[in-house]
C-alpha cells in the first residue's frame, strides 16, 4: 500500500484496481457509481485511510505551492492533478493511475453517507474537508465533488487558516462602522462576487472583527463551513447545513430562537433563504450573506428577480426596509504576482432606498459615483485607484472593470 514512485509519491493501494475491474461492464453511469459506493462501504478501517492517505499527499502539496484550488477526477483532468495559483489554473502532477474508475473510488472514499446521499438527489455535493499537518496544526478545505461525465470531479479551496484584520481591506470608515453590530444592531449586509472573488475572507474578516468588538452571540449557517471562529467575546455557533440543520432556512428559522445577535448565512440561493434573511434583518438582527452577482446593483436585481412578478413590488419594500450595504468585489491579478482586492461599495442612504422601492435602480450606480463621503465607490473607481498606485496595469483595471467606459473616461482624465 505505501510503495514510493519515481516522483516521491505514494502509488495508488493495489485493491483498488481490483475493485474498479470488479465493477460489472454493464453498470454505467450513476448504476457504476452506486456499485463503487457500496465496495468502499465495505473497505476495513485500514484500506480507506490508504485511500486517503494517497488523495491527502496531493492536498499537501497546495500549501507549498501558494495553490488556492485543487482539481481532480473526471476525464476533463487527464488523471493529473490541476493546482489554481495566482489565478491560473494547470496540470500537474501525474496520478499514476489507469483509470477514472479508480479516481472515483478516491472521491467516493472522501465522502459520508450523508454527503453521497445528497451526490444521488443533485448529483453534486459540498462537504468540507481537514488535513491533519506534521506540526500538529489543522488544514481546512472546502469541497464539492460532482458528476463529470458519468464519472466523478472533485474540487478542494484552500480554507485561509488567518483571518485578515478588517482595518486592512481598506474600506471607508462609514462602512467600516456600518458592519459593526456596536453601531448598527440591525439589517442585511450582502458581500457578492463570482466565485473565487474572496467573499468568504472578507465576511470572516467582519465577523472576527465583530467578534472582539462586543458581546454576543452570533450564529454561522454555512454548506460547507470554512474558517472556524474562536470565541472571543461572543458565543460562535457554527451549523453545517447537513450534518447540523437540514437548510438554511430552516437553519435561520432556529436561530431566531437562539438568542443571537449576528446571523451569518452562507448563501442566499432561492427564494425561501432570502425570505428568512429578509425577516431575521426585520425582526432586528444583524444579517450577513452572500449573492453570487458581479455588482452592487446586480445583486439588487437579482434577489427581486427570484420573485414572481406579481410578489416584486412586496419585495423590494420589504428589501430597501432592511438593505444596509452591498459590497461587490473582485480579485484582479496583481503587478509583480499575487491578486488584489477591488470592490465596489454600496451604503443604502434614503436617495438608494427610494430607488429600490421605485424600481429605479439604475440610478443607484450615479448615487455611488458621487458618494464618496458616505463611503461608497463604483468598481471602476476601485480599480483606477489601484492602477494609480501601480499595482495592477490599466489593461487589467479595464478587462475587470462592469462599466468600461466610465473606467476609460478615468483613465484619460488622469
Amino acid at each position: 500500500m505505501g510503495d514510493i514512485d519515481s516522483d516521491g509519491f505514494r502509488r495508488i493501494p493495489t485493491f483498488v484496481r481490483q475493485i474498479a475491474r470488479s465493477a460489472p461492464k454493464l453498470l454505467v453511469g450513476e448504476d457504476r457509481l452506486k456499485f463503487y459506493a457500496e465496495q468502499v462501504a465495505r473497505l476495513k478501517a485500514d484500506q480507506r485511510e490508504a485511500l486517503r492517505d494517497f488523495v491527502e499527499q496531493y492536498v499537501a502539496r497546495m500549501h507549498t505551492m501558494g495553490a488556492s484550488d485543487l482539481d481532480m477526477g473526471g476525464p476533463a483532468t487527464m488523471g493529473r492533478v490541476w493546482y489554481r495559483v495566482d489565478g491560473d489554473k494547470t496540470p500537474h502532477f501525474e496520478l499514476g493511475i489507469a483509470s477514472h474508475d479508480e479516481v472515483d473510488l478516491l472521491i467516493l472514499n472522501l465522502l459520508s453517507e450523508r454527503q453521497i446521499d445528497d451526490l444521488w438527489e443533485v448529483q453534486s455535493a459540498d462537504f468540507s474537508y481537514q488535513l491533519d499537518t506534521p506540526e500538529g496544526g489543522r488544514k481546512r478545505f472546502r469541497c464539492t465533488t460532482y458528476y463529470d461525465n458519468q464519472h466523478l470531479g472533485v474540487c478542494l479551496r484552500a480554507i485561509n487558516e488567518e483571518v485578515r484584520p478588517l482595518d486592512g481591506l481598506g474600506f471607508h470608515s462609514v462602512i467600516q462602522r456600518g458592519v459593526m453590530f456596536s453601531n448598527v444592531r440591525a439589517g442585511l449586509a450582502l458581500v457578492t462576487g463570482v466565485t473565487g472573488s474572496g467573499k468568504s475572507s472578507t465576511l470572516d474578516a467582519i465577523i472576527d472583527a465583530n467578534n472582539r468588538d462586543f458581546d454576543g452571540h452570533i450564529v454561522i449557517i454555512a454548506k460547507p463551513l470554512e474558517y472556524v471562529h474562536n470565541p472571543q467575546r461572543c458565543i460562535i455557533r457554527h451549523r453545517e447545513v447537513g450534518p447540523d440543520v437540514p437548510s438554511f432556512k430552516v437553519g435561520v428559522s432556529q436561530a431566531l430562537r437562539q438568542d443571537p445577535d449576528i446571523i451569518m448565512i452562507g448563501e442566499m440561493r432561492d427564494p425561501e433563504t432570502i425570505d428568512a434573511a429578509i425577516e431575521a434583518a426585520d425582526t432586528g438582527h444583524k444579517v450577513f450573506s452572500t449573492l453570487h452577482t458581479a455588482s452592487a446593483v446586480e445583486s439588487i436585481d437579482r434577489i427581486v428577480a427570484e420573485y414572481p412578478p406579481f410578489e416584486q413590488e412586496r419585495v423590494r419594500s420589504r428589501l430597501a426596509d432592511v438593505l444596509n450595504c452591498v459590497v461587490s468585489q473582485k480579485l484582479p491579478p496583481k503587478i509583480g504576482g499575487g491578486r488584489v482586492l477591488a470592490k465596489e461599495v454600496l451604503w443604502v442612504t434614503a436617495s438608494v432606498k427610494a430607488a429600490i422601492n421605485n424600481n429605479n435602480t439604475g440610478e443607484i450606480y450615479q448615487m455611488m459615483w458621487e458618494g464618496t463621503r458616505q463611503g461608497m465607490v463604483t468598481l471602476e473607481q476601485d480599480l483606477f485607484r489601484l492602477v494609480r498606485e501601480r499595482k495592477i496595469s490599466p489593461e487589467i483595471g479595464l478587462q475587470y472593470a462592469n462599466n468600461k467606459r466610465r473606467f476609460q473616461q478615468l483613465v484619460q482624465a488622469a
